[in-house]
C-alpha cells in the first residue's frame, strides 16, 4: 500500500473513478482564483481607506501593518494550497492504492457509495449521506469502509464521519449495544448518534462495565448473559475496547471516529486481527434461539425414535430495536421558553391597554 506505483496503470484507472473523486480544474482554480483576487481588492481597499504608507510608529500602527501583511500573504497561500488539494485529489492515487489491496485479497472495492442499507444506527442518522472506500468480500460477509452524513441544515449543520466494520452472523439477534467507554467525551457522554433509554442498561460481571455500557431490550437480559459469556467478554476489552459495537439483526457493527478503510498497514493488521478474534467467539451465537418463539420440545421422528425441535431462528418484535431515549429535557426547556416568552408579550400587551 506504501510501494512505488505504475503512472500508466494509475493513469487507466483514474478514468474509471466517478465525477465526485475527480472535481474538474474548473472547481479548483476558480475558488483559489477568487482567494487572490480577494486579497489584492483587500489590500488595495484598507490602502486608500486607513492610508497605510501614512501609518506611524506606535505600537497600534506596528500591529495595523501586521494585519494587513498577514491577509495579504495568507489568502496567497491558502489559494496555493487548495490548487495543490485539488490536484492531489484528481490524481486518485488513494483509490488506486485501495483498488490494488482489494484485488490481492480478494476483496470488492467500491471508492464512492450512495447511502448503505444497513440497520445500524450510523446508516439511518443524518442526510446526505455518503460511502467512501468500501471494502467488502463477494458474498458481502464482511463489509469495511468509511461513511460520513449531516446533520442540521444550513449555519447550524455538522458532518460526523465514521470508520465501520461489520460481519454477518449465522442468525438474527436481539437489538444490543456496547458503547465503549474509551471513546467518550472529556465529561464523560457517549459519543454515538443516538442515545438509549437507561433502564436498558445491564451491568455484566468483572471488568467488562468499566470498558462498555451495554444496552439491551428489557426482558433480555437473560440472552445478552447467554451470548455474553466471561471469555467473550474478555476477546471485546482485549480487542475492541476502543471501538463502539451493535449487535442488530444479522450482523456485527464496530463503529470507530477514525478511518478504517486506509492506506495505513498497521489499522489494517490491527482490524483484520480484531475480526478474526472476535469471529472465533461469536460463532457460538448461531446456537442461540428466542424462547418467545415457541418452547424446546422432544418429538417421535419419522423413524420412530425421539428428537428435539427447538424455535425457529429470530427475533421476537419486543426485541429486534431498543428504546431510543427521548430529548425530553431540550423538550421542557424550549417549552419553559416559549411559555416565557408568552408571558412576558402578554404582560406588555396589558400594561398597554391599562394606561
Amino acid at each position: 500500500m506504501t510501494g512505488p506505483i505504475d503512472k500508466a496503470a494509475l493513469r487507466v484507472y483514474r478514468e474509471t473513478l466517478p465525477s465526485d473523486l475527480r472535481p474538474g480544474l474548473k472547481a479548483t482554480v476558480v475558488p483559489a482564483a477568487i482567494l487572490f483576487v480577494a486579497s489584492i481588492f483587500l489590500i488595495s481597499f484598507w490602502s486608500l481607506v486607513i492610508g497605510v504608507n501614512d501609518l506611524g510608529t506606535s505600537a497600534n500602527d506596528h500591529l495595523m501593518r501586521g494585519l494587513i501583511g498577514f491577509i495579504y500573504l495568507a489568502m496567497p497561500i491558502l489559494a496555493v494550497v487548495l490548487i495543490v488539494r485539488g490536484l492531489w485529489v484528481r490524481r486518485g492515487t488513494r483509490q488506486f492504492r485501495l483498488d490494488r489491496f482489494a484485488r490481492d485479497n480478494r476483496l470488492l472495492y467500491t471508492p464512492s457509495s450512495v447511502p448503505l442499507l444497513f440497520p445500524g444506527m450510523i446508516f439511518t442518522a443524518g442526510h446526505s449521506a455518503l460511502g467512501r472506500d468500501i471494502m467488502r468480500q463477494s458474498t458481502g460477509s464482511t463489509v469495511i469502509g468509511n461513511y460520513q452524513y449531516t446533520v442540521g441544515s444550513g449555519k447550524n449543520q455538522s458532518r460526523h464521519r465514521w470508520g465501520f466494520a461489520s460481519i454477518q452472523l449465522g442468525t438474527s439477534l436481539p437489538h444490543i449495544v456496547l458503547d465503549a467507554t474509551g471513546n467518550n467525551s472529556l465529561f464523560g457522554g457517549s459519543n454515538l448518534p443516538e442515545g438509549f433509554r437507561r433502564d436498558q442498561r445491564l451491568e455484566l460481571e468483572g471488568d467488562f462495565s468499566k470498558h462498555f455500557t451495554l444496552y439491551c431490550p428489557r426482558g433480555y437480559e437473560s440472552d445478552a448473559l447467554y451470548l455474553f459469556t466471561p471469555d467473550i467478554m474478555a476477546r471485546f476489552i482485549d480487542h475492541a475496547a476502543e471501538l463502539d459495537v451493535e449487535i442488530i439483526d444479522d450482523r456485527l457493527y464496530l463503529y470507530s471516529k477514525r478511518d478504517l478503510s486506509t492506506l495505513d498497514p498497521a489499522t489494517w493488521e490491527w482490524l483484520v486481527t480484531t475480526l478474526d478474534a472476535l469471529g472465533e467467539k461469536v460463532d457460538r451465537w448461531q446456537r442461540w434461539r428466542d424462547s418467545r418463539l415457541g418452547d424446546v420440545a422432544v418429538v417421535e421422528g419419522d423413524s420412530g425414535m425421539p428428537r428435539i425441535v427447538r424455535p425457529p431462528r429470530g427475533v421476537a418484535a419486543t426485541g429486534r430495536r431498543l428504546t431510543k431515549r427521548t430529548a425530553w429535557v431540550s423538550a421542557v426547556l424550549m417549552v419553559a421558553f416559549l411559555l416565557l416568552g408568552l408571558y412576558s408579550m402578554l404582560e406588555d400587551v396589558v400594561s398597554w391597554l391599562l394606561r
